[in-house]
Protein backbone atom coordinates (compact mmCIF):
# COMPACT_ATOMS: atom_id res chain seq x y z
CA UNK A 1 0.00 0.00 0.00
CA UNK A 2 2.86 2.28 0.78
CA UNK A 3 3.92 2.22 -2.63
CA UNK A 4 0.56 3.42 -4.13
CA UNK A 5 0.25 6.04 -2.22
CA UNK A 6 2.15 8.70 -4.26
CA UNK A 7 -0.15 7.14 -7.27
CA UNK A 8 -3.86 7.56 -5.35
CA UNK A 9 -2.04 11.08 -3.96
CA UNK A 10 -1.71 12.32 -7.81
CA UNK A 11 -5.21 11.22 -9.07
CA UNK A 12 -6.92 12.57 -5.99
CA UNK A 13 -4.90 15.94 -6.96
CA UNK A 14 -5.93 15.62 -10.90
CA UNK A 15 -9.66 15.18 -10.27
CA UNK A 16 -9.41 17.92 -7.45
CA UNK A 17 -8.33 20.23 -10.55
CA UNK A 18 -11.29 18.84 -12.71
CA UNK A 19 -13.67 19.59 -10.58
CA UNK A 20 -12.43 22.67 -9.65
CA UNK A 21 -12.24 23.72 -13.76
CA UNK A 22 -16.07 22.44 -13.72
CA UNK A 23 -17.43 24.04 -10.75
CA UNK A 24 -15.88 27.44 -12.03
CA UNK A 25 -17.50 27.13 -15.79
CA UNK A 26 -20.84 26.02 -14.03
CA UNK A 27 -20.76 29.29 -11.81
CA UNK A 28 -20.02 31.49 -14.97
CA UNK A 29 -22.56 30.36 -17.13
CA UNK A 30 -25.02 31.16 -14.07
CA UNK A 31 -23.58 34.57 -13.90
CA UNK A 32 -21.07 35.03 -11.84
CA UNK A 33 -17.74 37.47 -12.39
CA UNK A 34 -15.02 35.65 -13.10
CA UNK A 35 -13.03 38.76 -11.44
CA UNK A 36 -14.99 38.54 -8.28
CA UNK A 37 -14.23 34.60 -7.89
CA UNK A 38 -10.60 35.23 -8.17
CA UNK A 39 -10.67 37.54 -5.24
CA UNK A 40 -13.22 35.27 -3.45
CA UNK A 41 -10.82 32.15 -4.07
CA UNK A 42 -7.69 34.24 -3.01
CA UNK A 43 -9.53 35.59 0.46
CA UNK A 44 -10.38 32.19 1.33
CA UNK A 45 -6.92 30.76 0.48
CA UNK A 46 -5.49 33.55 2.53
CA UNK A 47 -7.21 32.58 5.71
CA UNK A 48 -6.40 29.00 5.23
CA UNK A 49 -2.29 29.58 4.18
CA UNK A 50 -1.78 32.55 6.86
CA UNK A 51 -2.40 30.17 10.07
CA UNK A 52 -0.81 27.40 8.93
CA UNK A 53 2.37 29.80 7.70
CA UNK A 54 2.15 30.80 11.15
CA UNK A 55 2.73 28.11 12.98
CA UNK A 56 5.00 26.60 10.95
CA UNK A 57 7.56 29.49 11.64
CA UNK A 58 5.82 30.45 14.98
CA UNK A 59 10.09 30.75 16.14
CA UNK A 60 11.01 33.36 13.26
CA UNK A 61 7.50 35.35 13.19
CA UNK A 62 10.23 38.70 12.69
CA UNK A 63 11.53 37.64 9.71
CA UNK A 64 8.19 36.18 7.13
CA UNK A 65 6.76 39.63 7.84
CA UNK A 66 9.67 42.04 7.73
CA UNK A 67 10.74 40.69 4.57
CA UNK A 68 12.34 44.37 3.40
CA UNK A 69 11.95 46.65 0.54
CA UNK A 70 13.54 44.67 -2.24
CA UNK A 71 11.85 41.43 -0.80
CA UNK A 72 8.04 43.47 -0.62
CA UNK A 73 8.73 44.18 -4.46
CA UNK A 74 10.09 40.83 -5.66
CA UNK A 75 7.01 39.25 -4.22
CA UNK A 76 4.75 41.93 -5.01
CA UNK A 77 5.58 41.28 -8.56
CA UNK A 78 5.43 38.00 -8.15
CA UNK A 79 1.81 37.78 -6.53
CA UNK A 80 1.11 40.22 -9.74
CA UNK A 81 1.87 38.01 -12.07
CA UNK A 82 2.08 34.46 -11.17
CA UNK A 83 -1.28 35.04 -8.94
CA UNK A 84 -3.53 37.87 -10.03
CA UNK A 85 -2.32 38.21 -13.65
CA UNK A 86 -2.53 34.45 -14.19
CA UNK A 87 -5.77 33.67 -12.37
CA UNK A 88 -7.68 36.29 -14.20
CA UNK A 89 -7.06 35.10 -17.92
CA UNK A 90 -7.45 31.77 -16.35
CA UNK A 91 -10.82 32.02 -15.38
CA UNK A 92 -11.69 34.60 -18.41
CA UNK A 93 -10.17 31.87 -20.27
CA UNK A 94 -12.89 29.14 -18.80
CA UNK A 95 -15.83 31.42 -19.07
CA UNK A 96 -15.42 32.55 -22.81
CA UNK A 97 -13.81 29.14 -24.02
CA UNK A 98 -14.22 25.57 -21.94
CA UNK A 99 -13.21 23.38 -18.89
CA UNK A 100 -11.52 21.35 -20.90
CA UNK A 101 -9.95 23.56 -23.25
CA UNK A 102 -8.56 25.09 -20.26
CA UNK A 103 -6.84 21.94 -19.02
CA UNK A 104 -5.08 20.57 -21.89
CA UNK A 105 -3.58 24.67 -22.09
CA UNK A 106 -1.58 24.60 -18.72
CA UNK A 107 0.01 22.04 -20.06
CA UNK A 108 1.93 24.24 -22.22
CA UNK A 109 3.79 25.64 -18.97
CA UNK A 110 6.75 23.55 -18.95
CA UNK A 111 7.55 24.26 -22.55
CA UNK A 112 6.62 28.20 -21.79
CA UNK A 113 9.41 27.77 -18.55
CA UNK A 114 11.84 26.03 -21.03
CA UNK A 115 11.79 29.04 -23.33
CA UNK A 116 12.03 31.38 -20.84
CA UNK A 117 14.51 29.63 -18.42
CA UNK A 118 16.99 29.31 -22.06
CA UNK A 119 16.71 33.05 -22.92
CA UNK A 120 17.83 33.73 -18.73
CA UNK A 121 20.79 31.56 -18.80
CA UNK A 122 18.58 29.18 -16.08
CA UNK A 123 18.59 26.29 -18.34
CA UNK A 124 21.20 24.16 -20.58
CA UNK A 125 20.97 23.08 -24.16
CA UNK A 126 23.18 21.49 -26.34
CA UNK A 127 22.02 21.40 -30.13
CA UNK A 128 24.34 18.15 -30.30
CA UNK A 129 22.88 16.82 -27.27
CA UNK A 130 19.21 14.45 -28.26
CA UNK A 131 17.77 15.34 -24.90
CA UNK A 132 18.11 18.48 -25.95
CA UNK A 133 16.56 18.72 -28.93
CA UNK A 134 13.94 16.77 -27.98
CA UNK A 135 13.25 19.75 -25.68
CA UNK A 136 12.91 22.12 -28.58
CA UNK A 137 11.02 20.05 -30.30
CA UNK A 138 8.29 18.90 -27.59
CA UNK A 139 8.30 22.85 -27.28
CA UNK A 140 7.34 23.54 -30.71
CA UNK A 141 5.22 20.38 -30.61
CA UNK A 142 3.38 22.14 -27.43
CA UNK A 143 2.83 25.54 -29.16
CA UNK A 144 1.44 24.11 -32.44
CA UNK A 145 -0.72 21.73 -30.25
CA UNK A 146 -2.18 25.41 -29.14
CA UNK A 147 -2.33 27.78 -31.92
CA UNK A 148 -5.16 24.17 -33.74
CA UNK A 149 -7.11 24.01 -30.58
CA UNK A 150 -7.19 28.10 -30.63
CA UNK A 151 -7.46 28.51 -34.13
CA UNK A 152 -8.89 24.63 -35.94
CA UNK A 153 -12.60 24.17 -34.64
CA UNK A 154 -13.46 21.28 -37.06
CA UNK A 155 -16.70 19.45 -36.73
CA UNK A 156 -18.30 18.52 -33.66
CA UNK A 157 -17.45 14.84 -32.53
CA UNK A 158 -20.80 14.10 -30.86
CA UNK A 159 -22.84 16.25 -33.79
CA UNK A 160 -25.85 14.35 -35.33
CA UNK A 161 -24.53 15.12 -38.74
CA UNK A 162 -21.72 13.07 -38.42
CA UNK A 163 -23.58 10.29 -39.04
CA UNK A 164 -23.65 10.81 -43.22
CA UNK A 165 -19.73 11.47 -43.00
CA UNK A 166 -20.13 15.28 -41.65
CA UNK A 167 -21.48 16.48 -45.56
CA UNK A 168 -21.90 20.13 -45.71
CA UNK A 169 -18.88 21.10 -43.26
CA UNK A 170 -17.00 23.92 -44.94
CA UNK A 171 -14.53 26.44 -44.15
CA UNK A 172 -16.66 28.90 -41.57
CA UNK A 173 -17.02 24.90 -40.11
CA UNK A 174 -13.34 24.79 -39.28
CA UNK A 175 -11.81 28.14 -38.51
CA UNK A 176 -12.66 29.84 -35.92
CA UNK A 177 -12.78 33.58 -37.33
CA UNK A 178 -16.71 34.40 -38.00
CA UNK A 179 -19.10 34.25 -35.78
CA UNK A 180 -19.22 36.26 -32.20
CA UNK A 181 -18.97 33.07 -30.59
CA UNK A 182 -16.18 32.18 -32.47
CA UNK A 183 -14.31 34.86 -31.66
CA UNK A 184 -15.68 34.21 -27.79
CA UNK A 185 -13.31 31.02 -28.05
CA UNK A 186 -10.38 31.95 -29.52
CA UNK A 187 -10.38 35.04 -26.95
CA UNK A 188 -10.45 32.09 -24.35
CA UNK A 189 -7.83 30.40 -25.80
CA UNK A 190 -5.55 33.47 -26.29
CA UNK A 191 -6.55 34.12 -22.27
CA UNK A 192 -5.09 30.64 -21.46
CA UNK A 193 -2.05 30.81 -22.92
CA UNK A 194 -1.68 34.25 -21.54
CA UNK A 195 -2.03 32.74 -17.88
CA UNK A 196 0.42 29.94 -19.09
CA UNK A 197 3.03 32.06 -19.77
CA UNK A 198 2.29 34.07 -16.44
CA UNK A 199 2.53 30.96 -14.37
CA UNK A 200 5.75 29.83 -15.78
CA UNK A 201 7.45 33.71 -15.54
CA UNK A 202 6.81 33.32 -12.50
CA UNK A 203 8.31 30.32 -11.87
CA UNK A 204 11.59 31.64 -13.35
CA UNK A 205 10.79 35.04 -10.49
CA UNK A 206 10.56 32.93 -7.91
CA UNK A 207 14.23 31.72 -7.81
CA UNK A 208 15.68 34.62 -6.26
CA UNK A 209 12.82 35.53 -3.99
CA UNK A 210 12.80 31.67 -2.56
CA UNK A 211 16.60 32.13 -2.33
CA UNK A 212 16.94 35.12 -1.15
CA UNK A 213 13.93 36.50 0.86
CA UNK A 214 11.29 33.60 1.98
CA UNK A 215 10.64 30.25 2.08
CA UNK A 216 7.91 28.76 -0.89
CA UNK A 217 5.06 28.42 2.34
CA UNK A 218 5.79 31.84 3.19
CA UNK A 219 5.62 33.16 0.02
CA UNK A 220 2.50 31.55 -1.17
CA UNK A 221 0.47 33.01 2.23
CA UNK A 222 2.29 36.60 1.29
CA UNK A 223 0.74 35.80 -2.37
CA UNK A 224 -2.77 35.04 -1.64
CA UNK A 225 -2.83 37.83 0.34
CA UNK A 226 -1.58 40.39 -1.95
CA UNK A 227 -3.39 38.91 -4.61
CA UNK A 228 -6.82 39.23 -2.99
CA UNK A 229 -5.70 43.32 -2.49
CA UNK A 230 -4.62 43.71 -6.12
CA UNK A 231 -7.79 41.78 -7.96
CA UNK A 232 -10.36 44.09 -4.92
CA UNK A 233 -8.41 47.34 -5.77
CA UNK A 234 -8.88 46.68 -9.42
CA UNK A 235 -12.02 45.25 -9.32
CA UNK A 236 -13.60 48.37 -7.70
CA UNK A 237 -12.97 50.25 -10.50
CA UNK A 238 -14.19 47.82 -13.28
CA UNK A 239 -17.12 46.31 -10.95
CA UNK A 240 -18.14 49.49 -9.47
CA UNK A 241 -21.57 48.21 -8.63
CA UNK A 242 -22.26 46.02 -5.46
CA UNK A 243 -24.56 43.71 -7.27
CA UNK A 244 -21.50 41.62 -9.02
CA UNK A 245 -19.71 40.95 -5.42
CA UNK A 246 -23.25 38.98 -4.30
CA UNK A 247 -23.08 35.28 -4.13
CA UNK A 248 -26.58 34.58 -5.30
CA UNK A 249 -26.87 30.62 -4.17
CA UNK A 250 -25.36 27.57 -1.89
CA UNK A 251 -23.41 26.39 -4.83
CA UNK A 252 -21.52 29.48 -5.57
CA UNK A 253 -20.51 30.09 -2.02
CA UNK A 254 -19.65 26.21 -2.15
CA UNK A 255 -17.50 26.76 -5.29
CA UNK A 256 -16.01 29.65 -3.77
CA UNK A 257 -14.70 27.70 -0.23
CA UNK A 258 -14.34 24.67 -2.35
CA UNK A 259 -11.59 26.66 -5.15
CA UNK A 260 -10.00 28.19 -1.95
CA UNK A 261 -9.56 25.51 0.66
CA UNK A 262 -9.90 22.20 -1.18
CA UNK A 263 -8.75 23.38 -4.49
CA UNK A 264 -5.48 25.05 -2.24
CA UNK A 265 -4.91 23.59 1.03
CA UNK A 266 -5.55 19.96 -0.05
CA UNK A 267 -3.42 20.18 -2.89
CA UNK A 268 -1.17 22.04 -1.45
CA UNK A 269 -0.07 19.09 0.89
CA UNK A 270 -0.47 16.42 -1.79
CA UNK A 271 1.64 17.79 -4.33
CA UNK A 272 4.09 18.90 -2.14
CA UNK A 273 4.30 15.68 -0.65
CA UNK A 274 3.99 13.85 -3.51
CA UNK A 275 7.41 15.73 -5.08
CA UNK A 276 9.45 14.85 -1.95
CA UNK A 277 8.81 11.24 -2.05
CA UNK A 278 9.12 10.61 -6.07
CA UNK A 279 10.12 13.90 -7.24
CA UNK A 280 8.62 16.45 -9.68
CA UNK A 281 9.11 14.42 -13.04
CA UNK A 282 6.74 11.66 -11.63
CA UNK A 283 4.26 14.39 -10.82
CA UNK A 284 4.17 16.00 -14.13
CA UNK A 285 3.42 12.72 -15.91
CA UNK A 286 -0.12 13.31 -14.17
CA UNK A 287 -0.84 16.05 -15.04
CA UNK A 288 -2.64 15.38 -18.98
CA UNK A 289 -5.04 13.16 -16.61
CA UNK A 290 -6.50 16.07 -15.59
CA UNK A 291 -7.17 17.27 -19.17
CA UNK A 292 -8.78 13.53 -20.01
CA UNK A 293 -11.40 13.59 -16.57
CA UNK A 294 -12.48 17.51 -17.14
CA UNK A 295 -13.62 16.44 -20.70
CA UNK A 296 -15.29 13.01 -20.20
CA UNK A 297 -17.06 15.27 -17.34
CA UNK A 298 -17.86 18.78 -19.05
CA UNK A 299 -19.47 16.31 -21.68
CA UNK A 300 -21.61 14.60 -19.74
CA UNK A 301 -22.10 17.33 -16.69
CA UNK A 302 -21.95 20.55 -18.85
CA UNK A 303 -22.68 19.17 -22.29
CA UNK A 304 -19.97 21.09 -23.88
CA UNK A 305 -19.31 19.80 -27.36
CA UNK A 306 -15.71 18.32 -27.83
CA UNK A 307 -14.68 19.45 -31.49
CA UNK A 308 -12.01 16.97 -33.71
CA UNK A 309 -9.91 20.56 -33.76
CA UNK A 310 -9.73 20.79 -30.03
CA UNK A 311 -8.92 16.97 -29.43
CA UNK A 312 -6.17 17.28 -31.92
CA UNK A 313 -4.56 20.32 -30.66
CA UNK A 314 -5.12 18.80 -27.29
CA UNK A 315 -2.99 15.44 -27.59
CA UNK A 316 -0.47 17.75 -29.65
CA UNK A 317 0.10 19.35 -26.49
CA UNK A 318 -0.05 16.57 -24.04
CA UNK A 319 2.75 14.82 -26.00
CA UNK A 320 4.58 17.48 -26.73
CA UNK A 321 4.59 17.99 -22.73
CA UNK A 322 5.95 13.97 -22.39
CA UNK A 323 8.86 14.94 -25.00
CA UNK A 324 10.14 18.00 -23.00
CA UNK A 325 9.86 16.02 -20.03
CA UNK A 326 12.15 13.53 -21.41
CA UNK A 327 14.48 15.64 -22.54
CA UNK A 328 14.43 17.49 -19.07
CA UNK A 329 14.89 14.24 -17.41
CA UNK A 330 18.23 14.12 -18.80
CA UNK A 331 19.78 17.05 -16.57
CA UNK A 332 19.17 14.29 -13.70
CA UNK A 333 21.38 12.07 -15.20
CA UNK A 334 24.49 14.40 -16.65
CA UNK A 335 26.14 15.65 -13.83
CA UNK A 336 27.59 18.27 -15.95
CA UNK A 337 24.56 19.82 -16.78
CA UNK A 338 23.32 19.43 -13.21
CA UNK A 339 24.80 22.12 -12.01
CA UNK A 340 23.63 24.59 -14.52
CA UNK A 341 19.91 23.38 -14.32
CA UNK A 342 19.74 22.67 -10.45
CA UNK A 343 17.42 25.81 -9.98
CA UNK A 344 15.64 24.95 -12.36
CA UNK A 345 14.77 21.19 -11.70
CA UNK A 346 13.26 22.30 -8.72
CA UNK A 347 11.62 25.36 -9.03
CA UNK A 348 10.05 23.17 -12.51
CA UNK A 349 7.73 21.10 -10.12
CA UNK A 350 6.11 24.44 -8.78
CA UNK A 351 4.23 24.17 -12.84
CA UNK A 352 3.12 20.91 -11.47
CA UNK A 353 1.20 22.00 -8.57
CA UNK A 354 -1.26 24.38 -10.58
CA UNK A 355 -3.26 22.05 -12.88
CA UNK A 356 -5.41 22.79 -15.27
CA UNK A 357 -6.85 25.11 -12.59
CA UNK A 358 -3.37 26.69 -12.14
CA UNK A 359 -3.37 26.67 -8.24
CA UNK A 360 -1.62 29.93 -6.97
CA UNK A 361 -1.27 29.19 -3.89
CA UNK A 362 1.15 26.23 -3.61
CA UNK A 363 4.56 26.61 -5.43
CA UNK A 364 6.18 23.90 -2.36
CA UNK A 365 9.07 21.80 -4.25
CA UNK A 366 10.41 18.57 -3.36
CA UNK A 367 12.96 20.52 -0.25
CA UNK A 368 11.71 22.86 2.11
CA UNK A 369 14.28 25.45 -0.17
CA UNK A 370 13.62 25.18 -3.97
CA UNK A 371 17.42 26.18 -4.60
CA UNK A 372 19.24 24.55 -1.76
CA UNK A 373 18.44 21.51 -0.36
Amino acid sequence: MEEHKPLAAMVVVQCIYAAMALWAKAMFSRGMSPMVFVVYRQAIATAVLVPITLLANRKRLKEIVCIGTTGFVLVFLASLVGATANQYMYYQGIYLGSSSMATAMTNLIPAITFVLATSVGLECVEMRKPRSVAKIFGTAVCVGGAMVMTFLKGPKLLHDSLGVGGAGLGLDDLLLLNSPGSRNWVMGALFLVGSSSCWSLWLIIQVPICKSYVDPLTLSAWMCFLSTAQMALLNSFVLPGLDAWKIHSLFELMGCIFAGAVGSGVTFYLQSWCITVRGPLYSAMFNPLCTVVTTVLATVILHEQPHIGSLLGAFAVVAGLYIVLWGKAGNVKSPRAAGHADDLEKTWSGSQLLDAESTITAPLLADKNPIEK
